[in-house]
């Protein structure tokens, strides 16, 4: 099991900035990275992604805004938020994920989520 605690999240005016980590209970290097977030009535979506091998992917509501990066000799993952607009608001969880070869998920771990809301 791979425990995952998110922390950063707040209230932050529109334009502002967060930083979210996640702080995984061990070694995260095999496993895939990212962050999601769910709104109120919405669905969970995914907001970026590092995979094992360091290529990411963002949502496009996301993207020049949210950087998402990993180290794994911390076993963290951050996700830089810039520019926040209030349609960013919603609960953010961290994501720890494991496939195999031919695309399997073999794990998947979820933190319990961090609290961001965008308001003035």
């Amino acid at each position: 099991q791979v425990q995952l605690v998110e922390s950063g999240g707040g209230l932050v005016q529109p334009g502002g900035s967060l930083k979210l980590s996640c702080v995984a209970s061990r070694g995260i290097s095999a496993y895939a990275m990212g962050w999601y977030r769910q709104a109120p009535g919405k669905k969970r979506e995914l907001v970026a992604e590092v995979t094992s091998g360091g290529s990411t992917n963002y949502a496009d509501s996301v993207k020049d805004r949210f950087t998402i990066s990993r180290d794994n000799a911390k076993n963290t993952v951050d996700l830089q938020m810039n520019s926040l607009k209030p349609e960013d608001t919603a609960a953010y969880y961290c994501n720890a994920a494991r496939y195999g070869l031919t695309s399997i998920k073999l794990y998947d771990y979820w933190g319990q989520g961090t609290q961001v809301t965008v308001s003035s």
